[in-house]
């Protein structure tokens, strides 16, 4: 199994588009199998969603609404609402898995992998892509 680890700064965005990162690495392992995309942190989560057309913004505001940045939560450190961000990947997978066919991650045509961070007391994440060989 091939991996590597992307170090991703979501300062200015919510989402981050990892699609171009993806479909490099898939090239570079040549040959068919699965790309699997995993975010080892607590507060972060992976989608697979359109990108461009608002979308993504789309994505932020549901989750917004669904997790309100408030006192409700009993996870209480952090900055206000923090708790919200440690459901955030019982919503929001913190790994996707793509098939791969001839180097290529097998997307359908709208399909983008994306990084929802919605955490502000961290803004570096690793992500890390792994090619399994079929």
């Amino acid at each position: 199994m091939k991996t590597e680890v992307l170090d991703i700064d979501t300062t200015r965005r919510r989402i981050v588009d990892l699609t171009g990162e993806v479909r490099r690495f898939c090239a570079a392992q040549g040959g068919d199998g699965l790309v699997h995309v995993f975010v080892p942190h607590a507060t972060a989560g992976l989608a697979i969603i359109e990108t461009g057309a608002g979308s993504d913004d789309d994505l932020v505001d549901a989750l917004q609404r669904l997790l309100p940045r408030d006192d409700r939560y009993r996870h209480a450190h952090g900055s206000p609402g923090h708790g919200a961000d440690h459901v955030l990947p019982g919503l929001v997978s913190p790994s996707v898995s793509v098939p791969v066919g001839d180097g290529a991650p097998l997307l359908g045509t709208w399909q983008s992998v994306v990084l929802v961070d919605l955490n502000r007391d961290n803004p570096r994440r690793s992500v890390r892509l792994s090619f399994l060989r079929g």
